[in-house]
C-alpha cells in the first residue's frame, strides 16, 4: 500500500479503539440490565427490551448523522463509538438466538416462535420508528430557523 493511499477505517487504530471502548460499555450495560431483570414466565423478556431499544437508537442516531452531512470526522467517531461500539455491544442477537433456542428446548414452541417474532418484528418497527423521529426532529429544527 502506498503512502498516499489512505488507510480503511476499520484498519485505523483510532476506530478499533471507539468500538472497543463502546462495545466495553455497551455490553456492561446489557449485562447488568440482565442480571438485574428476571425472565418473566420463562421468556427473557430484558433481551428482547434491551435489543427494542438498541433498535430505535441506532436508527435514530444513524438518520440524525446522515442528516448533518457525510460520514466523516466527528459524524464518523460519533458512530463508531456509539452506533458499532455502545448499541452493538448492548444489543444482543447471540442471546436472543440461544434464548429462542432454550425456549424450544424447554418444549414451548409456541412461547418460542412468538418471541423469535415478536423481536424481529418489534425491532424492525423500532428501527424504523427511530429513523422517523430523527426526520422529524431535523424537520421540526428547519422549520425553526
Amino acid at each position: 500500500m502506498s503512502a498516499r493511499t489512505p488507510l480503511p477505517v476499520h484498519l485505523h487504530w483510532r476506530s478499533v479503539l471507539l468500538v472497543f471502548v463502546g462495545g466495553a460499555i455497551g455490553t456492561t450495560a446489557r449485562y447488568l440490565l440482565s442480571a438485574a431483570v428476571p425472565t418473566v414466565g420463562g421468556v427473557p423478556l430484558v433481551t428482547l427490551v434491551i435489543n427494542v431499544t438498541g433498535a430505535f437508537v441506532l436508527g435514530w442516531l444513524l438518520e440524525a448523522l446522515a442528516l448533518r452531512g457525510p460520514d466523516a470526522g466527528h459524524r464518523r467517531d460519533l458512530r463508531l463509538f456509539a452506533g458499532t461500539g455502545i448499541l452493538g455491544g448492548y444489543t444482543t442477537y447471540s442471546s436472543f438466538a440461544v434464548d429462542t433456542d432454550g425456549l424450544f428446548a424447554a418444549n414451548e414452541p409456541t412461547a418460542g416462535i412468538g418471541y423469535a417474532l415478536a423481536t424481529i418484528v418489534i425491532g424492525a418497527l423500532a428501527s424504523v420508528a427511530g429513523i422517523a423521529a430523527a426526520a422529524a426532529i431535523a424537520r421540526r429544527k428547519g422549520a425553526r430557523r
